[in-house]
């Protein structure tokens, strides 16, 4: 009986022990997720703070440009990451083969049309200067925001793929410069116009209201953002649990009372 007490004393000790090093594992345990500065960043500043309360360690690591996150997030360097719509993410994927997804929405961010010289886009003079961004969905994105405000067409079926090229008729004979998109809200004391997607107005203190002379449609596909993932990962169920937070009414209302209106919950 002696015996049996002591290898029961030692099976105690030993799952104790186990259960210490499974709990101590847990604790490490860090969800990092990327975002480009301003709203995604705060958004998911927001979320980290959720997350925390229902056992679940996310860190934020910001970015400060449109490629990056990606990159980090193909390299295993972050987990998820939180700033894109879906085709720039298959843009990324085609001509960098990699196997990023979608896990779910995020937020709606529309591009606008902004000057700080014109209150109107039928004031827009001719061979106006019109700053668009360099990478090349943002750019297409931002030719269609054109050409919907009837600025100008394109070729038909060019879809946010449309280059420069893809212009058919300019009245206004709009001259075009691209630009980094990060330094477009710098640019506009230097051209009449600039298409901005909304999380570089807000981080450039720019107001929507003042400046922006037409956006986006709140049902435009390209204004819906999403959260990014690796395709081995697209059942994690810890992925599976941000996701659902990132959903749940605590962000949203968080969405609500910090951006009134100018960003929204896309889900």
């Amino acid at each position: 009986m002696g015996k049996d007490k002591l290898i029961y004393r030692c099976f105690l000790s030993c799952s104790l022990l186990l259960s210490l090093v499974a709990c101590n594992q847990g604790d490490e345990q860090l969800l990092k997720v990327g975002a480009t500065v301003g709203p995604h960043a705060q958004v998911i500043e927001a979320v980290v703070i959720e997350a925390r309360k229902q056992g679940l360690n996310v860190k934020l690591v910001e970015f400060s440009d449109f490629i990056a996150p990606n990159a980090a997030l193909a390299s295993g360097d972050i987990d998820l990451n939180s700033y894109q719509h879906l085709p720039f993410l298959l843009n990324y994927n085609k001509h960098n083969e990699t196997h990023l997804i979608s896990l779910g929405s995020s937020i709606l961010m529309r591009m606008g049309i902004y000057s700080s010289k014109y209150s109107a886009v039928n004031e827009l003079p001719d061979n106006a200067l019109i700053a668009i961004p360099n990478d090349p969905t943002n750019a297409g994105r931002g030719l269609l925001l054109l050409a919907d405000a009837k600025l100008i067409t394109l070729k038909e079926n060019v879809g946010y793929q449309a280059t420069l090229n893809d212009i058919k008729t300019n009245p206004k004979h709009f001259r075009f410069i691209e630009i980094e998109a990060a330094q477009l809200p710098r640019s506009l004391e230097d051209v009449d116009a600039a298409t901005i997607t909304m999380n570089y107005v807000m981080s450039a203190g720019l107001d929507p209201n003042k400046q922006g002379i037409y956006l986006e449609p709140k049902t435009a596909p390209l204004a819906v953002m999403i959260i990014a993932a690796r395709r081995a990962d697209k059942n994690n169920a810890t992925y599976k649990k941000f996701v659902e937070i990132y959903h749940s009414k605590p962000i949203r209302d968080f969405i609500k009372k910090t951006f009134k209106g100018t960003i929204e919950p896309a889900y």
